[in-house]
């Protein structure tokens, strides 16, 4: 996929709906999502958060009876259409998970293995690629000289950081991150915020969080849902602050959820 550097909106969604077999999980959804940007999704557990985001590059065609319908364009082009190679968006739509999941191999191997799969051959280049990932990620010094060590014996924080790395590596445009600190310590959370920060000017990132103090922390614009639908979005620290609907206040203020 081509990336229109001068287009400010990289996400745009238009009466996107998904459905699991007869249940509507989301309704009719229409985004727009900033370039260089962090896009927060709040909202009780089951409201769709989740779902739209693996919409975003088409996760849920591995789902049995999900069905998608409307339209997902990024950088003005259709992608919700068999006619975008699933290989394609993904390596321009990286997607990171609540769990770390490295791969069974070294730490080299997690980074070098999706671009050695993209053509990428000279260990030169490769061992650049790897110390670059690394380094974006914040990880490079707390792991040069293990390299060749297996990914499973880093922590999970480093672990997680080693998930973002690895997406870094396929040269992405957008990072979809699905509740990436959720089952990480404080510490290790705050290095994982942090990192977001910092990312979003290479990267537009979109967050599923079901933290609102991190959400209020990193985010640029929020977007609350709620049983399928999206109830709000807008600057984070005007939703915080002033939300325009009420079901958003009762939220925010946790009287539900």
């Amino acid at each position: 996929m081509l990336v229109n550097e001068a287009q400010q909106t990289v996400i745009k969604t238009t009466d996107l709906s998904v459905y699991y077999g007869e249940k509507q999980a989301l309704k009719q959804i229409h985004m727009d999502i900033e370039r260089n940007s962090v896009t927060a999704f709040i909202g009780p557990s089951g409201c769709g958060k989740s779902t739209f985001l693996r919409s975003l590059n088409r996760m849920n065609e591995l789902i049995p009876n999900c069905r998608v319908e409307g339209s997902i364009q990024i950088d003005g082009i259709e992608v919700n259409t068999d006619s975008v190679p699933i290989e394609g968006l993904r390596k321009t739509v990286g997607m990171v998970f609540q769990r770390a999941n490295p791969f069974f191999k070294s730490i080299y191997e997690n980074i070098a293995f999706a671009p050695r799969f993209h053509g990428m051959k000279n260990k030169g280049d490769l061992d650049h690629l790897v110390e670059q990932s690394l380094r974006k990620a914040a990880l490079w010094d707390e792991v040069k000289d293990r390299l060749h060590d297996s990914a499973l014996a880093l922590s999970g924080g480093q672990q997680q950081r080693l998930c973002i790395a690895r997406t870094i590596a396929t040269d992405p445009a957008v990072l979809l991150l699905d509740e990436p600190a959720s089952a990480l310590d404080p510490i290790s959370t705050l290095k994982i915020e942090e990192l977001i920060v910092e990312l979003k000017d290479e990267y537009t990132i979109v967050i599923v969080t079901h933290n609102l103090h991190q959400a209020a922390r990193i985010s640029n614009q929020t977007a609350f849902f709620l049983m399928g639908e999206l109830v709000e979005m807008g600057n984070t620290s005007n939703l915080f602050t002033s939300p325009q609907d009420k079901r958003t206040e009762d939220y925010i203020s946790g009287k539900f959820g």
